[in-house]
């Protein structure tokens, strides 16, 4: 299990280079003039991991398997977007299927990059996408209520029970503020999703500065650091710039590029991290001869759901897991030495995965 995040903004903010530097793909055309993606373009990239190796290395492992997670590049929304301006609706629809939002804000002057409002003003930029994407919200809602509003009160019990969400969400709604800012009891979290709202989605801000500005930041990322806590969210400052001339080269070539920028690492890694802690994720790790393999689950994760992420089967036949910590993993040298040392554990259905466990699992076919 990866994580699909959407990469939204006006046209013209650094979102399709963005793209094309975190794929090392050239799949999203970036181009200087609006709406040059016009289908949503989906790409894999492979978690940045520095214990995999390490643990690979220990197990003479053939073959290093990284966790994955995927980015969609969504066309550039302009004001207007929920009543169709510019490419209208589609690219709206296309924000319901990914798990987080990155906001893509621009925070670099360059006069050869034309702006589609005439000028550079992150948080203007912000409040233009998360108002289309409110908007388009609200006109859902409005339409679905009065439907479950009937069934509810033909005493339909899921109708009963989604109709008060609806309304909690129509009335932030109305107020200007997005459906996240919603409190939604857990017991209701499953028919919450299932209403797919645009802005209930958690939210990331990249800051695309110049290259000057990447090690530091600068104004105009700075102002948007200050939204991104208001809205209890995260940012990070990236030069998409940058990022697309790291992705040209090779692992050597990018350290000596970084360092001579006051760098210590790509925006990649940094996005990745934040992406992580946004949605509550963390690795664990198979290690073995054939491969050394890195698995995404959920902070707080029993053994027998982490094991369901290599197969259902696993889960449905759990009986226990082998499971070392990376440290002792390496410590030890290995899975012999872990055991001699005592460091091997046996743990059953109610263990809660911690990130770097090393885990072997049992289970009934």
């Amino acid at each position: 299990m990866g994580f699909k995040c959407g990469i939204v903004g006006l046209p013209n903010v650094g979102k399709s280079t963005l793209f094309n530097a975190l794929t090392r793909t050239a799949a999203a055309q970036a181009a200087n003039y609006p709406f040059c993606t016009i289908e949503p373009n989906v790409g894999d990239v492979a978690v940045p991991e520095p214990r995999l190796p390490k643990l690979a290395a220990i197990s003479k492992s053939k073959e290093i398997i990284p966790a994955r997670m995927q980015f969609v590049d969504i066309a550039g929304l302009v004001k207007g977007a929920s009543k169709g301006e510019g490419l209208g609706n589609q690219f709206l629809a296309n924000i319901r299927e990914v798990d987080a939002v990155v906001y893509v804000l621009r925070c670099f002057i360059d006069d050869d990059v034309t702006h589609v409002s005439g000028r550079v003003d992150p948080i203007a930029d912000f409040e233009i996408v998360e108002t289309e994407l409110m908007l388009a919200d609200l006109e859902s809602l409005e339409k679905r209520r009065p439907n479950v509003e009937k069934k509810a009160k033909g005493q339909d019990k899921e109708a009963k029970a989604l109709l008060p969400l609806i309304d909690k969400a129509l009335d932030a709604l109305r107020e200007g503020k997005p459906a996240r800012s919603v409190a939604v009891d857990a017991e209701d979290e499953k028919a919450w999703k299932g209403l797919q709202l645009l802005t209930s989605k958690p939210v990331l801000f990249v800051a695309n500065v110049d290259e000057a500005s990447a090690a530091t930041g600068n104004e105009l990322s700075q102002q948007v650091e200050t939204v991104a806590k208001e809205h209890g969210a995260i940012a990070v400052a990236i030069s998409a710039k940058i990022e697309a001339e790291l992705a040209q080269l090779d692992d050597s070539e990018q350290a000596e590029y970084l360092e001579s920028l006051g760098l210590t690492e790509p925006g990649l890694n940094r996005l990745i991290r934040a992406g992580y802690a946004l949605l509550g994720l963390q690795t664990y790790f198979t290690v073995g001869p054939k491969e050394a393999r890195a698995w995404t689950i959920h902070k707080g994760d029993t053994a027998p759901q982490a094991a369901g992420v290599i197969h259902t089967d696993f889960e449905r036949g759990f009986i226990r897991a082998e499971t070392i910590s990376f440290n002792d993993y390496i410590a030890c040298n290995g899975d012999v030495g872990a055991r001699e040392a005592g460091k091997m554990r046996l743990e059953g259905k109610e263990y809660v995965v911690q990130d770097g466990d090393v885990m072997l699992f049992r289970f009934n076919a």
